[in-house]
Protein backbone atom coordinates (compact mmCIF):
# COMPACT_ATOMS: atom_id res chain seq x y z
CA UNK A 1 0.00 0.00 0.00
CA UNK A 2 1.48 3.30 -1.12
CA UNK A 3 0.35 6.57 0.46
CA UNK A 4 0.94 9.98 -1.05
CA UNK A 5 1.74 12.65 1.55
CA UNK A 6 0.80 15.77 -0.38
CA UNK A 7 1.74 19.26 0.83
CA UNK A 8 -0.46 21.91 -0.80
CA UNK A 9 1.09 25.36 -1.34
CA UNK A 10 -1.71 27.28 -3.02
CA UNK A 11 0.05 30.66 -2.57
CA UNK A 12 3.16 29.38 -4.41
CA UNK A 13 5.62 30.27 -1.65
CA UNK A 14 8.08 27.74 -3.03
CA UNK A 15 8.22 29.47 -6.38
CA UNK A 16 8.01 33.09 -5.25
CA UNK A 17 10.40 32.95 -2.30
CA UNK A 18 12.64 29.93 -2.87
CA UNK A 19 12.61 30.00 -6.68
CA UNK A 20 11.89 26.25 -6.90
CA UNK A 21 9.64 24.83 -9.60
CA UNK A 22 6.92 22.45 -8.47
CA UNK A 23 5.86 19.69 -8.25
CA UNK A 24 8.60 18.47 -5.92
CA UNK A 25 8.53 14.72 -5.30
CA UNK A 26 10.68 12.66 -2.95
CA UNK A 27 12.11 12.88 0.54
CA UNK A 28 15.43 14.47 -0.36
CA UNK A 29 13.89 16.98 -2.80
CA UNK A 30 11.32 18.17 -0.23
CA UNK A 31 13.96 18.40 2.51
CA UNK A 32 16.08 20.56 0.23
CA UNK A 33 13.02 22.73 -0.46
CA UNK A 34 12.56 23.19 3.31
CA UNK A 35 16.12 24.54 3.56
CA UNK A 36 15.73 26.89 0.60
CA UNK A 37 12.37 28.26 1.76
CA UNK A 38 13.51 28.56 5.39
CA UNK A 39 16.59 30.55 4.38
CA UNK A 40 14.55 32.90 2.18
CA UNK A 41 11.80 33.49 4.76
CA UNK A 42 12.20 31.82 8.18
CA UNK A 43 8.85 33.20 9.37
CA UNK A 44 6.84 31.58 6.57
CA UNK A 45 4.29 29.06 7.85
CA UNK A 46 4.95 27.01 4.70
CA UNK A 47 8.22 25.83 6.26
CA UNK A 48 6.27 24.18 9.07
CA UNK A 49 3.88 22.66 6.53
CA UNK A 50 6.79 21.08 4.63
CA UNK A 51 8.33 19.77 7.84
CA UNK A 52 4.97 18.29 8.86
CA UNK A 53 4.78 16.51 5.49
CA UNK A 54 8.21 15.00 6.08
CA UNK A 55 7.26 13.95 9.61
CA UNK A 56 4.05 12.23 8.44
CA UNK A 57 5.94 10.38 5.68
CA UNK A 58 8.63 9.27 8.18
CA UNK A 59 6.00 8.00 10.65
CA UNK A 60 4.29 6.00 7.92
CA UNK A 61 7.61 4.52 6.85
CA UNK A 62 8.41 3.55 10.45
CA UNK A 63 5.10 1.68 10.58
CA UNK A 64 6.13 -0.35 7.53
CA UNK A 65 3.96 1.52 5.03
CA UNK A 66 5.38 2.90 1.82
CA UNK A 67 4.99 6.69 1.71
CA UNK A 68 5.91 9.25 -0.91
CA UNK A 69 6.04 12.95 -0.03
CA UNK A 70 5.30 15.57 -2.67
CA UNK A 71 4.67 19.33 -2.89
CA UNK A 72 2.32 21.04 -5.36
CA UNK A 73 1.70 24.77 -5.59
CA UNK A 74 -0.60 27.21 -7.30
CA UNK A 75 0.92 29.47 -9.89
CA UNK A 76 -1.04 32.34 -11.38
CA UNK A 77 -2.41 35.82 -10.79
CA UNK A 78 -5.94 34.60 -10.07
CA UNK A 79 -7.61 31.90 -7.99
CA UNK A 80 -8.76 30.02 -11.09
CA UNK A 81 -5.28 29.89 -12.61
CA UNK A 82 -3.76 28.85 -9.29
CA UNK A 83 -6.23 25.98 -8.95
CA UNK A 84 -5.63 24.87 -12.53
CA UNK A 85 -1.90 24.86 -11.90
CA UNK A 86 -2.48 22.77 -8.79
CA UNK A 87 -4.57 20.30 -10.77
CA UNK A 88 -1.96 20.03 -13.49
CA UNK A 89 0.87 19.43 -11.01
CA UNK A 90 -1.22 16.88 -9.11
CA UNK A 91 -1.78 14.94 -12.33
CA UNK A 92 1.99 14.96 -12.93
CA UNK A 93 2.62 13.51 -9.47
CA UNK A 94 -0.03 10.82 -9.90
CA UNK A 95 1.46 9.91 -13.29
CA UNK A 96 4.80 8.98 -11.71
CA UNK A 97 3.37 5.92 -9.95
CA UNK A 98 0.21 4.36 -8.56
CA UNK A 99 -1.04 5.52 -5.14
CA UNK A 100 -3.70 3.87 -2.99
CA UNK A 101 -4.57 6.91 -0.86
CA UNK A 102 -3.40 10.36 0.12
CA UNK A 103 -2.82 12.47 3.22
CA UNK A 104 -3.14 16.20 2.51
CA UNK A 105 -1.09 18.67 4.56
CA UNK A 106 -2.23 22.33 4.55
CA UNK A 107 -1.46 25.45 6.58
CA UNK A 108 -4.34 27.83 5.79
CA UNK A 109 -8.04 27.91 4.96
CA UNK A 110 -7.30 28.83 1.33
CA UNK A 111 -5.32 25.61 0.93
CA UNK A 112 -8.39 23.64 2.03
CA UNK A 113 -10.05 24.49 -1.28
CA UNK A 114 -7.63 22.09 -2.95
CA UNK A 115 -8.83 19.12 -0.88
CA UNK A 116 -11.87 18.37 -3.13
CA UNK A 117 -9.50 18.50 -6.11
CA UNK A 118 -7.36 15.76 -4.56
CA UNK A 119 -10.43 13.74 -3.53
CA UNK A 120 -11.66 13.69 -7.12
CA UNK A 121 -8.47 11.91 -8.18
CA UNK A 122 -7.45 9.86 -5.15
CA UNK A 123 -8.99 8.69 -1.86
CA UNK A 124 -8.01 11.06 0.95
CA UNK A 125 -7.44 9.34 4.30
CA UNK A 126 -6.75 12.49 6.33
CA UNK A 127 -6.28 16.25 6.14
CA UNK A 128 -3.49 17.54 8.39
CA UNK A 129 -3.82 21.27 9.04
CA UNK A 130 -0.66 22.87 10.40
CA UNK A 131 -0.97 25.94 12.63
CA UNK A 132 2.17 27.50 14.08
CA UNK A 133 1.90 27.18 17.83
CA UNK A 134 3.03 30.73 18.59
CA UNK A 135 0.37 32.17 16.28
CA UNK A 136 -2.44 29.69 17.00
CA UNK A 137 -4.66 32.17 18.88
CA UNK A 138 -3.98 34.94 16.38
CA UNK A 139 -4.76 32.76 13.37
CA UNK A 140 -7.89 31.30 14.99
CA UNK A 141 -9.09 34.82 15.72
CA UNK A 142 -8.44 35.76 12.11
CA UNK A 143 -10.57 32.92 10.79
CA UNK A 144 -13.34 33.69 13.27
CA UNK A 145 -13.36 37.32 12.14
CA UNK A 146 -13.36 36.21 8.53
CA UNK A 147 -16.41 34.00 9.10
CA UNK A 148 -18.06 36.82 11.04
CA UNK A 149 -17.55 39.26 8.19
CA UNK A 150 -19.02 36.76 5.75
CA UNK A 151 -22.30 36.54 7.70
CA UNK A 152 -24.57 39.32 6.45
CA UNK A 153 -27.01 39.11 9.35
CA UNK A 154 -24.25 39.42 11.95
CA UNK A 155 -22.75 42.38 10.11
CA UNK A 156 -26.08 44.21 10.20
CA UNK A 157 -26.65 43.35 13.85
CA UNK A 158 -23.22 44.29 15.25
CA UNK A 159 -21.15 46.30 12.80
CA UNK A 160 -23.85 48.77 11.72
CA UNK A 161 -24.70 49.97 15.29
CA UNK A 162 -20.99 50.19 16.17
CA UNK A 163 -20.30 52.18 13.00
CA UNK A 164 -23.15 54.61 13.72
CA UNK A 165 -21.94 55.04 17.30
CA UNK A 166 -18.39 55.80 16.15
CA UNK A 167 -19.70 58.32 13.61
CA UNK A 168 -21.79 60.32 16.08
CA UNK A 169 -19.27 60.16 18.94
CA UNK A 170 -17.06 63.02 17.59
CA UNK A 171 -20.09 65.28 17.10
CA UNK A 172 -21.28 64.58 20.64
CA UNK A 173 -17.82 65.30 22.03
CA UNK A 174 -17.84 68.71 20.33
CA UNK A 175 -21.15 69.85 21.85
CA UNK A 176 -21.28 67.87 25.11
CA UNK A 177 -18.99 66.61 27.81
CA UNK A 178 -17.18 63.25 27.35
CA UNK A 179 -19.38 61.61 29.98
CA UNK A 180 -22.59 62.57 28.17
CA UNK A 181 -21.15 61.58 24.79
CA UNK A 182 -20.01 58.15 25.96
CA UNK A 183 -23.31 57.57 27.78
CA UNK A 184 -25.28 58.46 24.64
CA UNK A 185 -23.22 56.15 22.42
CA UNK A 186 -23.40 53.22 24.85
CA UNK A 187 -27.16 53.75 25.16
CA UNK A 188 -27.47 53.67 21.39
CA UNK A 189 -25.41 50.49 21.11
CA UNK A 190 -27.32 48.83 23.95
CA UNK A 191 -30.67 49.72 22.40
CA UNK A 192 -29.54 48.41 19.01
CA UNK A 193 -28.34 45.11 20.48
CA UNK A 194 -31.59 44.69 22.43
CA UNK A 195 -33.55 45.58 19.27
CA UNK A 196 -31.99 42.69 17.38
CA UNK A 197 -31.46 40.37 20.33
CA UNK A 198 -35.10 40.40 21.45
CA UNK A 199 -36.35 39.97 17.90
CA UNK A 200 -38.02 43.38 17.76
CA UNK A 201 -36.75 43.82 14.21
CA UNK A 202 -38.74 40.78 13.06
CA UNK A 203 -41.87 42.10 14.77
CA UNK A 204 -41.43 45.51 13.15
CA UNK A 205 -40.85 43.97 9.72
CA UNK A 206 -43.97 41.81 9.89
CA UNK A 207 -46.20 44.40 11.64
CA UNK A 208 -47.40 46.19 8.47
CA UNK A 209 -48.29 42.90 6.78
CA UNK A 210 -50.12 41.60 9.83
CA UNK A 211 -51.99 44.90 10.25
CA UNK A 212 -53.00 44.87 6.59
CA UNK A 213 -54.25 41.28 6.85
CA UNK A 214 -56.17 42.13 10.01
CA UNK A 215 -57.85 45.13 8.36
CA UNK A 216 -58.79 43.20 5.23
CA UNK A 217 -60.15 40.28 7.25
CA UNK A 218 -62.36 42.58 9.35
CA UNK A 219 -60.93 41.74 12.76
CA UNK A 220 -62.44 43.71 15.61
CA UNK A 221 -59.23 43.38 17.59
CA UNK A 222 -57.55 45.98 15.37
CA UNK A 223 -59.88 48.68 16.71
CA UNK A 224 -59.75 47.44 20.29
CA UNK A 225 -55.94 47.33 20.22
CA UNK A 226 -55.84 50.99 19.19
CA UNK A 227 -58.34 51.82 21.93
CA UNK A 228 -56.26 49.85 24.44
CA UNK A 229 -53.18 51.82 23.44
CA UNK A 230 -55.03 55.10 24.01
CA UNK A 231 -56.28 53.93 27.41
CA UNK A 232 -52.75 52.91 28.38
CA UNK A 233 -51.47 56.37 27.51
CA UNK A 234 -54.24 57.91 29.61
CA UNK A 235 -53.36 55.66 32.53
CA UNK A 236 -49.67 56.51 32.36
CA UNK A 237 -50.50 60.22 32.08
CA UNK A 238 -52.78 60.18 35.12
CA UNK A 239 -50.27 58.10 37.05
CA UNK A 240 -47.50 60.61 36.34
CA UNK A 241 -49.78 63.47 37.44
CA UNK A 242 -50.61 61.68 40.66
CA UNK A 243 -46.96 60.78 41.37
CA UNK A 244 -45.75 64.31 40.67
CA UNK A 245 -48.32 65.90 43.01
CA UNK A 246 -47.24 67.62 46.14
CA UNK A 247 -48.09 64.72 48.39
CA UNK A 248 -46.29 62.13 46.32
CA UNK A 249 -43.20 64.25 45.74
CA UNK A 250 -42.83 65.21 49.39
CA UNK A 251 -43.25 61.66 50.70
CA UNK A 252 -40.44 60.09 48.71
CA UNK A 253 -39.80 58.03 45.62
CA UNK A 254 -41.48 54.88 46.94
CA UNK A 255 -44.73 56.65 47.77
CA UNK A 256 -44.58 58.44 44.40
CA UNK A 257 -44.24 55.08 42.67
CA UNK A 258 -47.19 53.68 44.63
CA UNK A 259 -49.22 56.78 43.73
CA UNK A 260 -48.44 56.24 40.06
CA UNK A 261 -49.43 52.57 40.34
CA UNK A 262 -52.64 53.32 42.21
CA UNK A 263 -53.78 55.88 39.64
CA UNK A 264 -52.61 54.06 36.50
CA UNK A 265 -53.66 50.48 37.25
CA UNK A 266 -57.43 50.94 36.62
CA UNK A 267 -56.77 52.46 33.20
CA UNK A 268 -54.13 49.88 32.30
CA UNK A 269 -56.48 47.08 33.36
CA UNK A 270 -59.24 48.66 31.28
CA UNK A 271 -56.87 48.77 28.31
CA UNK A 272 -56.05 45.08 28.73
CA UNK A 273 -59.74 44.26 29.03
CA UNK A 274 -60.49 46.19 25.85
CA UNK A 275 -57.79 44.34 23.93
CA UNK A 276 -58.91 40.94 25.23
CA UNK A 277 -62.54 41.78 24.47
CA UNK A 278 -61.65 42.47 20.84
CA UNK A 279 -59.79 39.17 20.63
CA UNK A 280 -62.77 37.41 22.17
CA UNK A 281 -65.12 38.94 19.59
CA UNK A 282 -62.84 37.74 16.80
CA UNK A 283 -63.10 34.22 18.15
CA UNK A 284 -66.89 34.47 18.30
CA UNK A 285 -67.10 35.84 14.74
CA UNK A 286 -65.08 32.91 13.42
CA UNK A 287 -67.76 30.59 14.79
CA UNK A 288 -65.13 28.02 15.72
CA UNK A 289 -65.80 28.08 19.42
CA UNK A 290 -64.09 30.17 22.06
CA UNK A 291 -61.01 28.61 23.60
CA UNK A 292 -60.57 28.84 27.34
CA UNK A 293 -57.50 31.14 27.34
CA UNK A 294 -59.51 33.97 25.79
CA UNK A 295 -62.23 33.54 28.40
CA UNK A 296 -59.72 33.38 31.23
CA UNK A 297 -57.81 36.48 30.14
CA UNK A 298 -60.37 39.18 31.19
CA UNK A 299 -60.77 37.65 34.63
CA UNK A 300 -57.01 37.29 34.99
CA UNK A 301 -56.49 40.93 34.06
CA UNK A 302 -59.07 42.08 36.63
CA UNK A 303 -57.52 39.84 39.30
CA UNK A 304 -54.03 41.18 38.73
CA UNK A 305 -55.39 44.75 38.61
CA UNK A 306 -57.10 44.25 41.98
CA UNK A 307 -53.86 42.94 43.49
CA UNK A 308 -51.80 45.90 42.30
CA UNK A 309 -54.50 48.34 43.38
CA UNK A 310 -54.78 46.68 46.78
CA UNK A 311 -51.06 46.65 47.52
CA UNK A 312 -50.62 50.23 46.29
CA UNK A 313 -53.54 51.39 48.49
CA UNK A 314 -52.09 49.53 51.48
CA UNK A 315 -48.72 51.28 51.22
CA UNK A 316 -50.30 54.67 50.55
CA UNK A 317 -52.60 54.34 53.54
CA UNK A 318 -49.72 53.34 55.82
CA UNK A 319 -47.02 55.72 54.51
CA UNK A 320 -48.84 58.67 52.95
CA UNK A 321 -51.70 58.94 55.42
CA UNK A 322 -54.48 58.22 52.95
CA UNK A 323 -57.96 57.87 54.35
CA UNK A 324 -59.11 54.36 55.25
CA UNK A 325 -61.53 52.53 53.00
CA UNK A 326 -65.16 52.83 54.12
CA UNK A 327 -67.65 50.40 52.61
CA UNK A 328 -71.22 49.55 53.69
CA UNK A 329 -70.84 51.56 56.86
CA UNK A 330 -67.68 49.76 57.93
CA UNK A 331 -64.23 51.33 57.98
CA UNK A 332 -61.51 48.92 56.90
CA UNK A 333 -58.00 49.15 58.27
CA UNK A 334 -55.02 48.96 55.91
CA UNK A 335 -54.57 45.23 56.55
CA UNK A 336 -58.29 44.50 56.19
CA UNK A 337 -58.37 46.50 52.98
CA UNK A 338 -55.45 44.51 51.53
CA UNK A 339 -57.09 41.23 52.57
CA UNK A 340 -60.32 42.22 50.79
CA UNK A 341 -58.46 42.94 47.56
CA UNK A 342 -56.42 39.72 47.74
CA UNK A 343 -59.45 37.52 48.45
CA UNK A 344 -61.43 39.32 45.76
CA UNK A 345 -58.72 38.78 43.16
CA UNK A 346 -58.49 35.05 43.97
CA UNK A 347 -62.26 34.66 43.84
CA UNK A 348 -62.41 36.50 40.53
CA UNK A 349 -59.71 34.24 39.06
CA UNK A 350 -61.64 31.13 40.15
CA UNK A 351 -64.82 32.53 38.63
CA UNK A 352 -62.95 33.05 35.38
CA UNK A 353 -61.76 29.43 35.35
CA UNK A 354 -65.32 28.22 36.08
CA UNK A 355 -66.81 30.39 33.34
CA UNK A 356 -64.21 29.24 30.84
CA UNK A 357 -64.86 25.60 31.71
CA UNK A 358 -68.63 25.96 31.40
CA UNK A 359 -68.60 27.84 28.09
CA UNK A 360 -65.94 25.77 26.35
CA UNK A 361 -65.93 22.01 25.89
CA UNK A 362 -63.30 21.51 28.58
CA UNK A 363 -64.05 20.50 32.14
CA UNK A 364 -63.02 22.47 35.19
CA UNK A 365 -60.22 20.00 35.97
CA UNK A 366 -58.99 20.17 32.37
CA UNK A 367 -58.69 23.94 32.56
CA UNK A 368 -56.81 23.71 35.86
CA UNK A 369 -54.44 21.07 34.46
CA UNK A 370 -53.93 23.08 31.27
CA UNK A 371 -53.06 26.23 33.19
CA UNK A 372 -50.70 24.34 35.51
CA UNK A 373 -48.83 22.62 32.69
CA UNK A 374 -48.42 25.83 30.68
CA UNK A 375 -50.29 24.53 27.64
CA UNK A 376 -52.41 27.65 27.52
CA UNK A 377 -49.43 29.47 26.02
CA UNK A 378 -49.29 26.92 23.19
CA UNK A 379 -53.00 27.30 22.55
CA UNK A 380 -52.67 31.05 22.40
CA UNK A 381 -49.84 30.66 19.89
CA UNK A 382 -52.04 28.50 17.65
CA UNK A 383 -54.79 31.07 17.61
CA UNK A 384 -52.44 33.61 16.09
CA UNK A 385 -52.09 31.57 12.90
Amino acid sequence: MTTLVLCVDRSNDAGRKAGVDTPVVGWEAVRSLVTDLGLSDPEDAGVNSLLESLRVARDLSDEGEEAVVAVVSGNGDSAVRADRALARQLDEVLATRSFDSAIVVIDSSSDERAVPMVESRLPVDAVDRVVVRQARDLESTYYLLKQFMADEELRETVLVPIGIGLLILPALLVYFSPVIAVAAVTTLLGAALLYYGLGVDEVVETAPERAREALYSGQVSVVTYVAALGLSVVGVFLGVLEASGEGGAAAGEFVAAMSFLYAAVPWLALAALTASFGRLLDELIRDEGVRSPYLNLPFGVLSVGLLFRGFAGFFLEREAGWAALRLFGHTFTASERLAVFVVGSIALALVGVRVAASVSDETFDDVIDEAASGRTGDTGGESGR
